[in-house]
């Protein structure tokens, strides 16, 4: 399979040309975040049915010190699917360059992951930028990822898997969210799943290519994110705004998910790559035809639902050889 498709997989392209037809022009036309985010709410509805779970569960968890607290969204598999818990307790962050998008954006992703991994999906509502610019959001990765490891007896259940995820820039913060865990000495995590993540929040002059006609990501939006979530000051280039300059040893196995036509594919890759250096286990699934985005669309895209299948099966396996010891008699009593 070679890195890049010479053009876009003919079904990606009738779904980018919709996408496109109602996504504002960030960073061009419209430049204010409250106005992006009121134009996105006039979208068309998604017209397909969501996923079926057990239940959902909206609350709130505590937030960082003098922070507010954060709201969650739960998401419990049905009781009857498989044999019983232990099951792996998923945090999940959504996309949209730490600026837009949120728990309602990303329900389908999650719902999906709960039903199909057989996980537990704690969906985050981080705190967005520009009215809460870095490090807020990775503070509310953290308190997150903190709370539920305090609480896997009323979540998933297995103390032994939990895993942290995210896709776009929520990939970001589940890479940052791991290293941090690591660097405090907990908690211990399963697996990172990292869905087209931004690595490299550091200026950079992007190619041509960068904004071909598959791209749906331009260079423009990435310059707008970034200018709403760094502001003028942010250091851009702090192993937590860019995981990619970090030092990665020790660091749980990692799942990560790129597309060809992405400006975010490089940055991805040379992550995987740097992670497998560093002596962690690393799986990727890539997909050459796709664009930045596509993970969201299983019901219209053949390779969103075997990206989908792909982190379904990673997430379902850091409790599968603790279920069959336990089968087989090997378990704890």
């Amino acid at each position: 399979m070679t890195d890049q498709a010479a053009e876009v997989a003919p079904d990606a392209r009738v779904l980018l040309d919709a996408i496109k037809a109602y996504f504002p022009d960030l960073g061009g036309a419209v430049t204010d975040a409250a106005e992006v985010r009121r134009l996105l709410a006039q979208a068309p509805a998604w017209p397909f049915e969501p996923p079926a779970v057990g239940s959902v569960e909206d609350r709130a968890v505590p937030g960082p010190a003098g922070a507010p607290d954060l709201p969650v969204r739960i998401y419990r598999p049905r009781s009857e699917r498989r044999s019983p818990v232990p099951r792996p307790t998923v945090v999940f962050f959504h996309g949209g360059g730490w600026v837009i998008g949120g728990l309602d954006s990303h329900d389908p992703i999650a719902r999906g992951l709960c039903r199909d991994a057989d996980a537990v999906v704690v969906s985050v509502d981080y705190r967005l930028a520009p009215e809460a610019r870095f490090p807020a959001a990775v503070d509310d990765a953290c308190a997150a990822l903190s709370w539920a490891a305090a609480h896997l007896g009323e979540l998933g259940e297995d103390p032994g898997a939990l895993v942290v995820a995210g896709d776009s820039a929520g990939g970001n913060l589940a890479a940052v969210a791991a290293l941090i865990a690591r660097d405090r000495g907990g908690p211990p995590l399963a697996l990172q799943v990292l869905v087209y993540p931004a690595t490299d929040a550091r200026p950079r002059l992007d190619p041509p290519a960068a904004d071909s006609a598959g791209h749906f990501l331009t260079a423009a939006h990435g310059r707008w994110f970034a200018e709403q979530y760094f502001g003028p000051d942010g250091d851009r280039a702090h192993p937590h705004a860019s995981p990619l300059v970090a030092e990665l040893h020790r660091l749980p196995p990692a799942h990560i998910v790129t597309a060809g036509f992405d400006r975010l594919c490089a940055e991805g890759r040379a992550y995987a790559a740097k992670l497998r250096a560093a002596g962690v286990p690393v799986t990727e699934s890539h997909f050459p035809g796709m664009f930045h985005g596509f993970f969201g669309f299983p019901e219209l895209l053949a390779d969103a639902r075997a990206a989908q299948q792909s982190v379904a099966e990673v997430i379902a396996a850091t409790v599968s050889d603790r279920k069959k010891s336990g089968e087989d008699g090997g378990g704890a009593g």
